[in-house]
């Protein structure tokens, strides 16, 4: 898979940096901050009038890729205190919504007190509970509903987040229930309805189509008001999944906006649409980098044992696919005339779950060469079990510019001051 990803310039500079300052085997993740707000920026030229793009920064809340990504989108998603924590602490303040079940009385006054910009409520009792802290702070809180529609079955992806019995969201058949909850209570103002149905979402036809079921429903959600006027929003989420399994074929995202802006100059009082995108906008700025311990034949299959693992980069274990390897020789050029043979590709655990990638074709690997997992700024690091076997917490090393003029400042258990 190698040849279909490459690793820019800047980030093997930054890498080797890195690796001439370790006297272990290394296993460190770099990000590249150029790359992340050209993604960001990208993704927001794309859009139609009409359309806003926020954040979900549960993808991966480090400083540094907020601070990116905050001066391009419209504002950031949120679902916790911590979240909030992180986003008010941004270099660019930005509009804020917190979303997401289990929401805290505690988050949810501190967010009030902080300035959110809406809540998305996923229950009667969280209406309920939202009312009683609004009241209590003399504040009439915008919120959105978050509806669970129903969906036909050809509209699924492989992770459901609606269309289903889950714990997100109202019922579809609920939602006359919630509008008046909602409207009754005197502390609380109805401003749109949230609807996120998929993740991994890999097809843009098929993500076009969903979003046209949501554009069809939206005057009868929006009828059910009694100030419809007043309900404006439609945020559709996020869900658009990235392609690890050939990374050169992703999903069409200017061809989805191209779809979506047909869709709103067809209708009679458009909403305000509302993307809210994590892994797509983030996943492509990160590496994982680990070193080969050892190599090893057991049963007839080869096994590279490296530093590092799922309990620093759970992404592939968490997604069920074998994740891209480039590989890159401590000397160059030497793995071209070394033997070829698919390695499978693990890490420190004691558990056979911690494999990385499976039968891997790579030529001439060594112990002491490095390979390098793409497409490892979201969902990565962030949401793996780092504590597991105690072993040292990988550092994040962000790269800031251009070979040219590379600035890297290092997060993690071995902190280095920034580099000229």
């Amino acid at each position: 898979m190698a040849e279909h990803f490459g690793i820019p310039e800047h980030i093997r500079d930054a890498i080797e940096a890195y690796r001439q300052a370790c006297h272990d085997p290394m296993a460190a993740f770099f990000y590249d901050l150029p790359a992340l707000a050209a993604q960001g920026s990208a993704m927001k030229a794309a859009l139609p009038p009409g359309v806003e793009l926020y954040y979900a920064i549960k993808a991966n809340s480090e400083a540094a890729i907020i601070d990116t990504l905050a001066p391009v989108v419209d504002g950031l998603e949120l679902s916790s205190g911590g979240e909030i924590e992180r986003a008010c602490a941004c270099s660019t303040p930005r509009p804020w919504v917190l979303s997401g079940p289990g929401k805290l009385d505690s988050d949810m006054r501190a967010a009030m007190t902080r300035g959110v910009e809406a809540f998305h409520v996923e229950s009667l009792g969280e209406v309920a509970r939202l009312q009683t802290i609004a009241a209590s702070l003399d504040r009439v809180q915008p919120v959105l509903v978050r509806i669970n529609p129903s969906l036909p079955e050809d509209l699924s992806s492989r992770l459901r987040m609606a269309g289903t019995a889950t714990p997100f969201g109202i019922d579809e058949a609920q939602l006359a229930d919630a509008v008046r909850a909602v409207d009754d209570a005197p502390n609380l103002a109805l401003v749109g309805f949230h609807v996120h149905a998929m993740s991994h979402q890999k097809c843009e036809r098929r993500h076009q189509r969903l979003l046209a079921s949501y554009l069809e429903r939206w005057p009868r959600w929006r009828a059910l008001a009694r100030h419809p006027e007043q309900v404006i929003q439609l945020n559709v989420g996020g869900g658009i999944g990235v392609n690890y399994l050939q990374p050169s074929e992703q999903f069409d995202w200017p061809g989805l906006c191209r779809a979506l802006e047909r869709r709103l100059a067809a209708m009679h009082e458009p909403p305000l649409v509302r993307f809210e995108i994590g892994r797509f906008l983030s996943a492509f700025c990160g590496y994982y980098a680990i070193e080969v311990i050892d190599t090893k034949v057991s049963h007839g299959e080869g096994f590279l044992v490296c530093r590092g693992g799922t309990h620093q980069f759970r992404l592939p274990a968490a997604q069920g696919h074998d994740h891209p390897v480039i590989h890159l020789p401590r000397t160059p050029r030497r793995a071209l005339g070394g033997e070829s043979r698919p390695w499978t590709v693990v890490g420190q655990l004691c558990t056979p779950k911690d494999v990385l990638s499976r039968r891997q074709e790579l030529q001439g690997v060594e112990a002491g060469d490095l390979l390098v997992l793409p497409l490892a700024g979201a969902y990565g690091y962030n949401i793996s079990h780092a504590d597991f076997l105690c072993h040292p917490r990988p550092d994040q090393v962000f790269v800031r510019e251009s070979r040219e003029s590379s600035v890297p400042e290092t997060r993690g258990h071995r902190r280095a001051e920034p580099v000229d």
